[in-house]
């Protein structure tokens, strides 16, 4: 069994108990938290126990994290996709703290529903009163999913010896840290959805780099192995830093409000701030003294720890926007109120910014820049047309997700059916036209012999066994088409649109199926399995009839979708919501057409540019007498003479 030095092990456990005492400070300086929302205290036991069990449970999940990202990109690779030894020691390490979180999150089932309820976790024990409980809150069906999602990780990563794989599993970890966090206080009141989006960041900007400080004290390696997974370190703490910051004051502030920042819970958010310019100082200042050491390391460790145990504590807090200022229904439900209707000037001037896509989309052009002007630099050519068709499509998104069409669309079903007409059709077919993972080949850097770098990693991936199953032409179709119907036919869409997470889910499903399935059909990136252009041609023309169906029966469908969530919203500019599907019907419908119209121009185009390339190395070869069907016709004769001698 591998072991650990011991100064890692003191730095580790210091770390757990400065993580320990500091949830225990917060839970009992905070007294009663209970009668603000008019529930009976529950008792220490109760109370404290869900503290903890949160704090194990989230460093369970952010130790998995940190093995699975240490075996994948920090430490040294394998050989033919396999792990090294020390990745899969770390592969090891994950797998046993996702057994550990998986057991968490089961304990905290009852734990969390008594504590949220005000009532001893003794009553929360019987199998009849869980299930009530469980059924009318959100953080217990929360802890349900991260259960399933730590079992399959813990029993996946403890049977891994492949790069992809445990790329698969640390994507599959990242996912379960989700449910908790976004089912928590960040998931009610006003301006919970950008409170919401900003927390995504935090909770994986938080895993990342914990966990792999943790990974990196326990699997250290030596040599220019271990250099490399410092100097990666270095980049990725850097990054998570900024992330940090900037979504913890977007949280801060959403939850807090100016006002509440003089309370009690505005103090640790100090708390908070304090540990982030001391995490600061130490990537900046520190390690150029320490290189990199190991007491570096340890107190870089100690300091996250203790703002590990701030953020369970803050959990058991009641934040003061929740007491201070009532939410109403629209902002219940939404996040913010709709009390206009959506007149031209508010949809495109009325900006509320998505900081998921939104984000995305900067950076995607931003990155897209740095490929194209490194290419140009050392003497290549890029296509500008790609440029700019890359960053309309990512401007189409951000207008999509960001501007007044995004904010009043979940009020609205026609304006709803306008962002999916948008992300699902336009925006791929704009973004596929760019070339991305071309241009991420040609611009990123050979590793050669060092270890594997993101040139090899993007390679990897778009040659695995999900890429090519993703990438199939009938499940890129199937997914493509026939969400449509298993979305707005099942009763799904209305309970979709009752939380902002999956508001945000269905939105980025639209984005990603759009993309696969036109990357197929006229992507300028090569696919897993190439087919010819008169297959794609087929393949598009396959589709249109049902996406033309899905808005014909939209338009004369005689009962409303979601009906009970948008009367629940009851906007009064709203008094005829069958009329308003309707004309969603009809969007989808008209709107549905122009880009596949555009797609299959596009694929005739490219169609006729591949019969010119093909005739003019034809023609060349001709010239130069390698044609391969006249060498054929002569080898024929050659072999008629020789039978006839």
């Amino acid at each position: 069994m591998r072991t650990i030095p011991a100064p890692h092990w003191r730095g580790l456990l210091a770390a757990a108990g400065v993580a320990a005492v500091a949830v225990v400070a917060v839970v009992a300086a905070a007294g009663d938290v209970y009668a603000a929302l008019g529930n009976p205290a529950p008792g220490p036991v109760t109370s404290l126990g869900a503290s903890l069990l949160r704090l194990v449970a989230d460093a369970a999940g952010v130790v998995c994290v940190g093995g699975l990202v240490f075996a994948a990109f920090l430490g040294p690779p394998g050989k033919a996709g396999r792990l090294s030894p020390d990745g899969y020691a770390a592969t090891r390490t994950a797998a046993g703290a996702a057994g550990v979180w998986a057991l968490a999150a089961a304990v905290l089932v009852p734990f969390d529903a008594a504590d949220a309820s005000g009532r001893p976790v003794s009553e929360a024990l019987h199998l009849a009163k869980l299930a009530v409980l469980v059924d009318a809150m959100e953080e217990p069906k929360a802890w349900l999913c991260v259960l399933a999602a730590a079992a399959v990780v813990a029993i996946g990563a403890w049977r891994t010896l492949t790069w992809r794989t445990t790329v698969l599993w640390l994507g599959l970890a990242l996912v379960g840290l989700l449910p908790r966090a976004i089912a928590g206080h960040v998931s009610i009141g006003a301006w919970h959805d950008l409170a919401t989006n900003a927390l995504v960041w935090h909770v994986i900007a938080a895993a990342l780099w914990t966990g792999a400080l943790v990974a990196l004290l326990v699997h250290r390696g030596s040599g220019a192995a271990r250099e490399v997974a410092l100097r990666r370190y270095r980049r990725l703490a850097t990054w998570c830093l900024v992330v940090l910051a900037a979504s913890g004051i977007v949280d801060g502030l959403a939850l807090a409000r100016p006002a509440g920042l003089s309370t009690g819970y505005g103090l640790l958010l100090g708390v908070k701030v304090v540990v982030t310019v001391v995490l600061a100082v130490l990537i900046i200042f520190m390690r150029r003294r320490w290189s990199g050491g190991t007491a570096a390391l340890v107190v870089e460790a100690v300091v996250l720890a203790g703002a590990m145990g701030v953020s369970a504590g803050l959990a058991h807090l009641v934040p003061p926007a929740f007491v201070d200022d009532p939410a109403t229904v629209g902002e219940t439900v939404l996040g913010y109120d709709l009390p206009d209707p959506p007149a031209f000037a508010r949809l495109f001037l009325d900006w509320r910014p998505d900081l998921l896509l939104g984000v995305v989309a900067v950076l995607a052009v931003a990155g897209y820049a740095v490929g194209a002007r490194r290419l140009r630099t050392r003497g290549d050519d890029w296509p500008r047309g790609r440029f700019w068709a890359w960053t309309c499509g990512w401007a189409t998104v951000l207008i999509a997700t960001s501007s007044g069409l995004g904010k009043y669309s979940s009020g609205t079903f026609s304006l709803h059916m306008v962002i999916h007409m948008t992300l699902a059709m336009l925006a791929p077919v704009l973004l596929v036209l760019g070339g991305p993972v071309t241009l991420a080949l040609r611009a990123l850097p050979v590793a050669g012999k060092g270890p594997d770098g993101p040139r090899e990693w993007l390679a990897a991936l778009l040659h695995s066994r999900f890429t090519r199953l993703v990438a199939h032409p009938l499940v890129a179709s199937v997914v493509f088409v026939g969400s449509y119907y298993a979305l707005y036919f099942s009763g799904l869409f209305g309970e979709a649109m009752r939380y902002h997470w999956a508001h945000q889910l269905m939105n980025l499903h639209f984005l990603v199926s759009g993309y696969v399935f036109f990357w197929l059909v006229i992507g300028v990136d090569r696919p897993p399995r190439s087919m010819p252009h008169l297959a794609r041609l087929g393949m598009m023309f396959a589709v249109m009839p049902f996406h033309a169906f899905f808005g014909v029966i939209l338009m004369n469908k005689q009962t409303v979708i979601a009906e009970t969530f948008y009367r629940y919203l009851s906007l009064p500019w709203m008094p005829d919501l069958l009329s308003d599907q309707r004309l969603g019907g009809g969007i989808a419908w008209a709107t549905g057409e122009i880009p596949m119209i555009v797609v299959v121009v596009a694929l005739l185009v490219q169609w006729g540019r591949h019969d010119d390339r093909e005739a003019a190395r034809l023609d060349r070869r001709f010239d130069q007498g390698e044609d391969d069907d006249f060498a054929a016709y002569n080898a024929m004769l050659a072999n008629l003479a020789a039978r006839r001698q």
